[in-house]
């Protein structure tokens, strides 16, 4: 494959190299892509996902517009090799609810999140942190469903700028869990300390009775003096 080489689903043009794959009826990402793609409109396909090393021979990418597909996870390093050169990507208009924490590691584009399903939680949070989100959808940005239903509707940003930390929330939830299920062990234990107590007084209940019945040795000896009185 030359360095201009364009798929056959897709139109180049330009000297700064525009790849124009909208509404294609792709499903995945073409992996012939020209070497020096500068621009990558993906838009308006099927797209579901964003795998690990996508786009690390295209060196000289610029711009991703991923937007209005059917995309539902982003692997950790799909950005590698071209995350510190990007300046733009477009995911907006997808089916994220959530991110892995290193999804945009190193990552200074601006980023458009915008009108995905996206589930507020810790992890969101986190990502979130990283990112340089685009200044004119970051309102778009909201609580499809969350941690805590009073946020649902809420764009992310607001909430968290409000104070709201959906890892306190996330650790206080793990905390209780861990309590109960050490509540739980230490009851079997527990449990199992009275059950065998129990059991082992019993034998020995029944042991105690089994020696009482059986014949003393003062009466088997006087029994025995008798024997040989009548000898």
């Amino acid at each position: 494959m030359t360095a201009h080489a364009c798929p056959k689903t897709c139109h180049c043009t330009g000297n700064a190299l525009v790849v124009q794959c909208t509404s294609r009826n792709l499903e995945s990402i073409p992996s012939n892509l020209p070497k020096d793609t500068v621009v990558l409109l993906l838009s308006s396909n099927r797209i579901r996902h964003v795998p690990q090393e996508v786009f690390k021979d295209l060196h000289r990418l610029r711009d991703v517009d991923l937007s209005h597909n059917s995309i539902v996870s982003v692997e950790v390093g799909a950005f590698q090799g071209i995350s510190e050169d990007l300046r733009t990507l477009d995911l907006s208009n997808n089916h994220l609810s959530s991110l892995p924490k290193d999804t945009f590691a190193k990552l200074h584009a601006r980023v458009r999140l915008s009108h995905n399903p996206w589930h507020c939680e810790c992890s969101l949070q986190e990502v979130l942190r990283e990112l340089r989100l685009d200044p004119e959808t970051v309102n778009e940005v909201s609580c499809y469903t969350s941690v805590q239903e009073q946020y649902v509707g809420q764009p992310v940003i607001q909430v968290l700028d409000s104070g709201i930390n959906f890892c306190n929330f996330h650790h206080k939830t793990t905390d209780v869990a861990m309590f109960v299920a050490m509540f739980c062990w230490f009851s079997m234990v527990t449990a199992y300390i009275i059950y065998y107590i129990k059991h082992n007084q019993e034998d020995a209940r029944r042991h105690m009775e089994y020696l009482k019945s059986l014949p003393s040795s003062s009466h088997i000896s006087k029994d025995c003096d008798t024997d040989s009185s009548v000898f």
